[in-house]
């Protein structure tokens, strides 16, 4: 018997274009949102975006994906809204990440 596809893969893929755009430029905004507390709460972040991309056919580069995802180069942001990791923020992250199951 064959096994039945999950739902988000019936989702038509103009939809889910969509909702990625809504959430990258929801991401954009919120420079208050550090990668840090991301990755620490979810288990991904800017970074993980413009990696997937990539892995899904974007022909740019690493900093390219990047720069899309951040809305200017990566350094830019890192420069104008980055904060230093607090030991806490790395050790939330550290658990966080084994929950991804391998991958992020």
């Amino acid at each position: 018997m064959p096994i039945a596809p999950e739902p988000l893969e019936n989702l038509p893929d103009d939809v889910a274009a969509a909702a990625f755009r809504r959430l990258v430029r929801h991401l954009q905004r919120r420079h208050d949102a550090q990668n840090i507390d991301l990755m620490g709460l979810a288990g991904f972040c800017r970074n993980c975006l413009a990696d997937w991309i990539r892995d899904a056919g974007f022909e740019g580069d690493k900093e390219a994906a990047r720069a899309l995802i951040h809305g200017m180069p990566s350094s830019e942001w890192k420069a104008k809204y980055q904060t230093e990791a607090t030991p806490q923020q790395l050790a939330r992250m550290e658990e966080s990440l084994k929950r991804n199951g391998g991958s992020h």
